[in-house]
């Protein structure tokens, strides 16, 4: 292999490595504590509840509520953490969970087929939530206390758990002054187009997006993001001349 070629490799091998490398997440200190706080808090009132309602801790029910909170409370407005999401995700995962776990002896095999069920439906019913799979899994995993649960575990720990965490969201956010649920309605007032003079840089949108709540894209994102919407733009307007 000649010079030049190895340096590209190596170059391209480099460059590739450094995709590894922790960046920093552009968020308000704020938001840190704010997320921190609502995510213990929200999750002990609902271990609380559901140990009240059913007289036992979930133990094997922690890891689908712990990441339902990180979603919630840190990233309250992204879509996979919308009361509707968690909700709704989590009823699909576990009654796909449970019929899985009861018509497929060979635990694997129901993992997985329970995990690809459950997203194509969650996708369907626009209720894509992560911590759902976890939900799915415990149903076939959980043990033999889980699976005497039968469909009843849907109900209970699932709704109830989820139900309670979703509601608690909603009100924490709320009084954080978070807009939560975070969509619009159609009723509600949209942001007017704004006409932008000067050029955004990276450095522009990392400084407004450490202003603000934790969002679930990158500032590179962002900004294909703005140069597609801007391209579409400039192409519709072309039409309109025509």
């Amino acid at each position: 292999m000649t010079e030049p070629r190895q340096a590209k490799w190596r170059g391209t091998l480099r460059t590739f490595l450094a995709r590894f490398w922790p960046h920093p997440l552009p968020v308000a200190k704020k938001q840190i504590v704010i997320a921190s706080i609502g995510a213990g808090l929200g999750l002990t009132i609902t271990s609380l509840i559901s140990h009240w309602l059913l007289g036992q801790v979930n133990l094997w029910f922690v890891a689908p509520m712990g990441a339902s909170a990180v979603l919630l409370f840190g990233i309250p407005n992204s879509p996979l953490a919308q009361p509707w999401s968690i909700v709704g995700g989590n009823m699909v995962a576990g009654a796909i969970g449970v019929t899985a776990a009861i018509t497929i002896p060979y635990a694997p095999l129901a993992c997985g087929v329970a995990a690809c069920l459950a997203i194509a439906v969650m996708f369907q019913l626009r209720c894509l939530h992560p911590p759902s799979g976890a939900v799915a899994l415990t149903a076939i995993l959980g043990g033999g206390n889980v699976h005497q649960l039968g469909y009843h575990y849907i109900l209970t720990p699932v709704l109830l758990n989820s139900l309670c965490l979703a509601l608690l969201a909603i009100i924490f956010n709320n009084l954080a002054g978070r807009r939560y649920p975070h969509p619009l309605a159609s009723t509600e007032a949209k942001p007017e187009p704004v006409a932008i003079d000067v050029p955004i840089t990276r450095d522009d949108l990392h400084q407004a997006l450490e202003s603000g709540q934790l969002l679930d894209i990158d500032e590179d994102d962002l900004q294909q993001l703005l140069q597609r919407a801007e391209a579409i733009a400039v192409q519709r307007q072309a039409q309109r001349a025509r």
